[in-house]
């Protein structure tokens, strides 16, 4: 026999379609900006540092273009195991999704849409850049002083992350309803 209840937990409401939604454009977007940037960066970059060229500086300095490839995780930790990153990707794409379903606040849609995104910009050129899958590079371009060279997915990987804390912080819902006290919930039953 089905519990109607439990049917009913797995249809989206409208308030859950529109954070969906906005979770999905949020994904869709800064997939699309890192992999637009990053095809920028081996189109026009990379040349300028095979040729010897300096990289691109902004700001006085601040901001550098600089081309490179990582094929580890974070400041090039692990390069040795770049297939172990890839499956890790993978788990945390599955993890987000399976949690995306539950959504019903506006900010944790950002903020899932954007580790989402991070994680599948980077995931792409993991899968589709050389050497081969699981193992590609990924294109890594803007740089700070003083930071490890990174791109579009990493920054929406981390301030995602930070938003995600804060919100965890803050004790916001994933599905936007207010929690009830065990003692409220007790009279109210």
């Amino acid at each position: 026999m089905t519990d109607p209840n439990a049917t009913a937990h797995h249809q989206p409401s409208r308030r859950n379609r529109r954070e969906l939604a906005i979770f999905g454009a949020v994904t869709l977007v800064i997939v699309g900006l890192d992999q637009l940037t990053k095809y920028w960066a081996q189109q026009y970059l990379l040349p300028r540092r095979l040729s010897g060229e300096d990289p691109i500086e902004l700001l006085g300095g601040f901001l550098k273009f600089t081309y490179t490839e990582n094929t580890g995780a974070a400041f090039s930790i692990g390069t040795g195991i770049t297939w172990l990153f890839t499956l890790i990707a993978i788990a945390v794409v599955v993890v987000i999704f399976r949690y995306a379903l539950r959504l019903g606040s506006l900010r944790w849609a950002l903020a899932l849409g954007g580790i989402l995104g991070g994680s599948l910009g980077n995931l792409i050129d993991r899968m589709f850049r050389s050497p081969g899958p699981f193992e590609g590079a990924v294109v890594d371009f803007i740089q700070l002083p003083y930071w490890a060279i990174f791109n579009i997915a990493d920054m929406a990987v981390v301030i995602s992350g930070i938003g995600m804390a804060i919100l965890l912080v803050r004790g916001v819902p994933l599905d936007g309803k207010p929690e009830v006290a065990g003692s409220q919930l007790e009279t109210d039953l």
